[in-house]
């Protein structure tokens, strides 16, 4: 398993639970430590729907199903919090303009069956008393929830037996057809497969060809929480058109996040971090009494569809892709997790929602074009 974020982490921690002997490497010095650490950790498939994306909205649903048994299932087996908690989420509209969008975005939402309900302004407040009495309405999705992910890779990490830390894997190795080891910074090690799970650096590492068509996106978010004598300033996940305010359980809030396509760079810009706070503060004026603890930049693995390439590949038997998650890595770890297991001990057929993730699906689409 290349890769120790939670995409791999939770890959790994199922395959063991199937009998498999798994080792995770990584090349940074803790798990996680690239975009896992960036996540906000939202599980909101409803809030995140788009138009033209409902084969992907039908995946994050099936991913939002996994999250309770897989969140106490891990608690219980690690010993270990997951900051996993029904939260629900608010979609507000800053002003009229953004009313107007969001409407559209509901009646999309509802047209699909999904659980959300339009607020007038005064509702939101009672909600959210943070919330700015400028604001136009938003629509309420009671069934998101949320996790850290932080605390989520600690459990994974507790109970994933074998785990490499700051060891690089430079090449894949093969036998004709057939995988049959990875070369690293510290040797070569034979395995008969080999799982991906390496976000936006994953296609660097494709044994033959060009690998999945998976970029880095850059996102800055930012940690924030209450001074001496302040509450907490929201209970749920708050977003707007141009950010997201998540709440952790210890008082923090994670602000987030841009969009950015801006190759490997994971520099924080002053520009980042003022669109950042400009966008929370026209709908919750408290954020910007809060006490600023820091900021960083992840890169999101992207795809040319926004869904995740999770499978076998076409060419190399014992070749396993799990990455290009996008926005919901967090949200489809246990569903990845799931399906990686399956695939690799060859016990049953992945869950048929993630069919539509095959990393064929790139080549059809090149065919149609």
């Amino acid at each position: 398993m290349i890769g120790a974020g939670l995409i791999g982490l939770a890959c790994a921690w199922r395959m063991q639970g199937r009998g498999l002997s798994v080792l995770v490497v990584d090349r940074a010095a803790e798990p996680g430590a690239e975009t896992s650490h960036v996540a906000a950790g939202m599980l909101a498939p409803v809030t995140e729907a788009d138009f033209g994306e409902e084969a992907r909205l039908r995946v994050n649903l099936h991913g939002r199903e996994r999250w309770p048994a897989f969140a106490a299932e891990l608690e219980e087996r690690s010993g270990l919090p997951t900051g996993y908690r029904e939260s629900g989420a608010l979609v507000i509209a800053a002003d009229r303009d953004d009313a107007e969008a969001l409407r559209r975005l509901h009646g999309f939402q509802l047209s699909l069956g999904l659980e959300a309900e339009w607020l007038a302004a005064s509702a939101c407040r009672r909600l959210e008393p943070g919330l700015s009495p400028r604001i136009a309405g938003g629509i309420l999705a009671h069934d998101e929830a949320l996790a850290d992910p932080r605390a989520t890779i600690r459990a994974l990490a507790a109970v994933v037996d074998e785990i490499a830390l700051g060891v690089e894997v430079t090449s894949i190795e093969h036998s004709g057809a057939r995988v049959s080891g990875v070369r690293t910074t510290r040797g070569s090690l034979e395995c008969p497969t080999v799982v991906v799970a390496a976000g936006a650096w994953s296609p660097g590492l494709a044994p033959t060809g060009e690998g999945p068509p998976v970029r880095p996106v850059k996102g800055q978010i930012l940690e924030l929480r209450p001074r001496a004598g302040m509450e907490a300033p929201l209970s749920r996940i708050v977003r707007t058109p141009r950010c997201y305010l998540v709440p952790r359980s210890d008082g923090r809030v994670v602000l987030g996040a841009t969009v950015e396509e801006q190759g490997f760079d994971t520099a924080v810009t002053a520009d980042g971090v003022f669109r950042l706070l400009e966008a929370a503060w026209e709908v919750l004026p408290e954020v910007g009494e809060l006490e600023l603890l820091g900021a960083r930049a992840g890169l999101r693995p992207g795809t040319p569809d926004n869904a995740p390439v999770v499978g076998a590949d076409g060419e190399l038997e014992g070749l396993v892709w799990a990455t290009g998650h996008w926005r919901n890595g967090v949200l489809l770890a246990p569903l990845t997790g799931e399906s990686v297991a399956a695939l690799v001990a060859g016990a049953d057929a992945p869950p048929p929602e993630l069919e539509v993730l095959s990393p064929a699906r790139f080549e059809r689409m090149e065919a149609h074009r």
